[in-house]
């Protein structure tokens, strides 16, 4: 594992803010109508991942915490999947765009499920 001095040096980390930063894009162009409902809520779960990322670095000191944190996180990833194929079945993106983002969160959450499973490594020298 490379020598990794913040929880900015996670390859998760930043693949989440990249794809959060994207979700913010895209989002631009929901309708009016969506600002208080699937615009916010998918905005919100998507920032959420990389700030539990963030958080459960800081929790690297007690395992358990670190994999709950981990799991919250892995959730948000998920309900943000859920929240694009409600986008795709409201015509918002085409169904191409959906699958590059759809396979981008997945790739994160399989990032985020190998720190887990690999939380002993992460956890070994947070003391």
């Amino acid at each position: 594992m490379a020598l990794i001095r913040t929880f900015r040096d996670l390859r998760a980390d930043q693949q989440a803010r990249l794809e959060a930063n994207r979700i913010f894009e895209i989002t631009k162009s929901f309708p009016r109508e969506e600002k208080f409902s699937l615009t916010d809520q998918i905005r919100r779960s998507s920032r959420a991942v990389k700030s539990l990322i963030a958080e459960a670095w800081g929790h690297r000191r007690y395992p358990a915490a670190f994999v709950s944190k981990l799991t919250d996180a892995m959730g948000e990833a998920t309900e943000t999947q859920s929240w694009l194929d409600d986008a795709l079945e409201s015509g918002y993106i085409p169904a191409p765009q959906h699958n590059e983002f759809d396979s981008a969160w997945q790739a994160i959450g399989g990032m985020i499920a190998s720190m887990i499973l690999k939380a002993d490594d992460f956890c070994r020298n947070a003391h």
